[in-house]
């Protein structure tokens, strides 16, 4: 061949195939990430579940004109399609309360559609919205965009046509539905201009160096490191870039930064969210193709070693008599250790640390104290100190309280382990941090239970409630709801003797791998006579992937394939006024160890 035709043909094919490989990289970049976002009631939506063939997003914010006279042609969409359709309105406009938008959806009768909320903006960023009034249709098959634009051209900012001359959404479904070819897969949206958080530089420009990695550091680089809990170490701008377009999924989905409870309500000492502003730097740094930029790798940088003990250097450690062991395989029941402290006086405790010997099969560990004459959680093996599960992390005691453990009690170490397919040997060991007095509070961990579970088979909203009461004035200090692979939402509300209600906390989407204990910003005061009201709701459908086992009947259990609801709290009595002895004119103020009533169904 000639030479020069030969290199042309190589150039050719060249070209050719980049251009492929940039159409495949087109059509890839159309599918989009997963996300959960919250609908008025509280309630998460989760793209990857939702029903049909195709799901609508329709973008909205409070007061727009084009998005308010968008309404009714969105109900008639969704008659007109029925169940091959899904619709969702989003409000994403950042400044839009809860009120607010259920005022909207009330004043303009949006009822029946699904009206969510993105808060944050990141489904409407990393889906390039930049007007309301504009919408996406997603095929459910493989998650790409079928049609994004207006919903016709009638509406426009400040005019609009007697009657529609292009349906193109309607239009656009009609053809995805009959399989054929959309022929009109985009169109200019005509709404308000959406105002996101400014990020990054003067220029709106991110950077690697000075803004995505001091982030990750702040955020994400406890866990994601040599030795952390996270699957793999954010070491450098090389790794993380592999899972950029992950990290923006995650972020949307929620599962990172681990942190469930619903904004809406209560504000939290705790909290390990992002705010809008950190989600949009990562998101506008991720759409740009996560650029390395210029400047050193902070992420490189080396990291200080872990602490023995993430609460500093405790007063004394014990530890499980001998080494466990863990056989290969099977299901292995609760084992209850008794581990004798080695102090010879009363102990006021400021917090216990708990440190598995062997993360891969330690499930989770319960730390009990019993002694003679001394109160019981209801398990009869003595009241909770503290537990540990994988992606909790321990704290101290609320200050002004503490937890007693007197002379002569004994511990008893509830010990979960699960097998990973090789023998294995654990030897968990326990911190103990001490008060050197005795606290103005005494501190317990007392729970709302319902134990009379029977969640029906392949039911995906099968619901409970548990109620705990406060005989004595008291404090909360933390909420941990806590169910099982099933678990789908949990939400605590405190009723007052007067009968008002009010919601503490509510976990729209439960996730069983973090077991959060949430601690309240501010204790919350409650008089005696109150009750905490705990709801909740389990899946136990095939759309749900943690599902162990759909087509059972589940009843409470201590395995992870039973079930649980349980709603724990941190809570302390109000201190009683000192009593004056008339006969030796003393005064005393004894702590009263027993507990509040816990109430069953």
């Amino acid at each position: 061949m000639n030479p020069f035709r030969f290199n042309a043909f190589c150039r050719i094919l060249t070209f050719t195939g980049a251009l492929l490989a940039g159409f495949a990289a087109a059509a890839k970049s159309q599918e989009v990430p997963n996300f959960n976002l919250l609908d008025l009631r509280g309630r998460n939506h989760e793209l990857h579940r939702a029903e049909g063939k195709a799901v609508v997003l329709f973008f909205t914010g409070n007061g727009c004109p084009v998005a308010r006279q968008s309404v009714e042609k969105l109900q008639e969409l969704r008659g007109h399609f029925g169940k091959d359709v899904t619709f969702w309105i989003v409000n994403t406009y950042a400044g839009d309360s809860l009120t607010d938008c259920i005022k909207e959806f009330t004043e303009f009768d949006m009822s029946p559609l699904t009206y969510l909320r993105d808060p944050k903006q990141g489904v409407a960023l990393a889906l390039g919205v930049e007007r309301t009034a504009e919408t996406v249709a997603i095929r459910t098959d493989d998650w790409k965009v079928v049609y994004q634009g207006a919903i016709d051209d009638q509406l426009s900012e400040g005019a609009q046509r007697k009657d529609p001359q292009n349906k193109f959404l309607e239009t656009a479904l009609t053809e995805f539905l009959a399989g054929k070819a959309v022929t009109t897969a985009h169109s200019q949206a005509h709404g308000c201009r959406i105002a996101f958080a400014h990020v990054g530089d003067e220029q709106g420009q991110v950077s690697y160096a000075k803004h995505v990695a001091p982030l990750l550091q702040q955020k994400c680089v406890e866990c994601h490191r040599e030795g952390g809990i996270g699957p793999w170490p954010m070491s450098s701008h090389a790794k993380v870039s592999n899972y950029a377009a992950m990290i923006e999924e995650v972020l949307l989905t929620g599962q990172m930064t681990p942190w469930h409870a619903d904004p809406t309500y209560g504000h939290w000492a705790n909290d390990r969210s992002m705010t809008a502003e950190e989600t949009q730097t990562l998101i506008r740094w991720v759409a740009a193709g996560a650029p390395r930029g210029d400047g050193a790798d902070p992420l490189a940088e080396p990291l200080a070693a872990l602490p023995d003990w993430s609460l500093g250097k405790p007063d004394f450690v014990v530890k499980l008599p001998q080494p466990e062991s863990v056989p290969a395989t099977g299901v292995l029941d609760y084992r209850h250790i008794t581990v004798e402290l080695p102090t010879t006086n009363d102990l006021w405790l400021a917090a216990l640390d708990v440190k598995p010997g062997n993360r891969r099969v330690v499930h989770h560990v319960i730390v009990r104290a019993k002694w003679k004459g001394g109160p019981d959680d209801g398990s009869g093996r003595g009241i909770n100190i503290v537990g540990w599960a994988p992606g909790m992390s321990l704290t101290r005691f609320p200050a002004g309280t503490g937890k007693f453990i007197p002379h002569g009690a004994k511990l008893d170490l509830e010990m979960h382990y699960t097998t990973m397919g090789t023998p294995q040997t654990d030897q968990t060991e326990v911190a103990f941090y001490l008060l050197p007095e005795k606290p103005e509070r005494v501190l317990f961990t007392h729970a709302a239970l319902q134990d009379d579970l029977n969640i029906s088979p392949g039911a995906d909203e099968s619901r409970d409630a548990a109620i705990y009461g406060f005989k004595k004035p008291a404090t909360i200090y933390t909420l941990m709801p806590h169910m099982h692979l099933r678990g789908k939402w949990m939400r605590f509300d405190l009723l007052q003797p007067d009968g008002k209600r009010e919601t503490l906390l509510n976990v729209p989407r439960y996730d069983f791998n973090w077991q959060t204990v949430y601690h309240l910003a501010q204790p919350r005061h409650v008089p005696a006579g109150a009750w905490l009201v705990v709801t909740g709701g389990f899946d136990n459908s095939k759309g749900n992937p943690a599902n162990p086992e759909p087509t059972k009947r589940v009843h409470f259990g201590l395995q992870s394939w039973d079930e649980m609801f349980i709603g724990f709290l941190d809570v302390a009595d109000d201190p009683e006024p000192a009593k004056t002895s008339y006969a030796t004119g003393t005064t005393s103020n004894s702590a009263d160890t027993s507990a509040n009533t816990v109430v069953r169904r």
